[in-house]
């Protein structure tokens, strides 16, 4: 079972460079718990990644840059299937 609704979607989120941005995401109630990783503008984020850090729903970025602005998108995964969140858009100034 994979519910559609996420219970906290992120929101979006406007920080100057420099600052640290995190992104919150409550996936939809599932069986199996469902699993959380992120899109930015379509293409999925790689928690190897040094820059940032996923963990429990929460996506953070120590020290915004620049090129960190943009869509992104919390992905809840299980056996069942795959849902998207609404987009969040990162405005980095």
């Amino acid at each position: 079972v994979l519910r559609d609704d996420f219970r906290q979607p992120p929101g979006d989120l406007v920080v100057a460079v420099g600052e640290p941005a995190v992104l919150e995401c409550v996936p939809p109630r599932g069986h199996p718990e469902p699993s959380i990783s992120w899109k930015k503008n379509g293409v999925q984020l790689s928690d190897k990644d040094e820059h940032l850090t996923i963990r429990g729903g929460k996506l953070m970025v120590a020290s915004s840059r620049k090129s960190d602005a943009g869509v992104y998108v919390c992905v809840a995964t299980n056996v069942v299937g795959e849902r998207d969140s609404g987009p969040a858009e990162l405005v980095v100034f």
